[in-house]
């Protein structure tokens, strides 16, 4: 398993919610099937529009961290640098 942050949205520019996992294919699916309560579940967060690959956990949890503390207008911005059309990122990681 290769640790990740990432980001789920209901739509663009929609609620956003960001997370750290070890199993990044693992975690969306739960997230699109709504296993767990929460705030994704709650607002529809089931699109995947972004994530980046750590070597360990420790790494990405500080980078969870810094995306968190950050602006919403930061984390659009690191949506959009890697995803402009804002389109489901599923696909690309299964």
């Amino acid at each position: 398993m290769q640790p990740a942050v990432y980001i789920m949205a209901n739509h663009r520019n929609g609620t956003l919610y960001t997370g750290v996992t070890s199993d990044l294919i693992k975690r969306v699916y739960e997230h699109k099937t709504d296993t767990y309560d929460g705030c994704s579940k709650k607002y529809g967060c089931k699109q995947l529009v972004f994530y980046e690959l750590y070597e360990t956990m420790d790494a990405a949890i500080h980078r969870e961290k810094q995306i968190k503390k950050g602006s919403r207008k930061h984390k659009l911005m690191l949506i959009e640098a890697m995803n402009l059309e804002w389109k489901d990122l599923h696909e690309d990681i299964t």
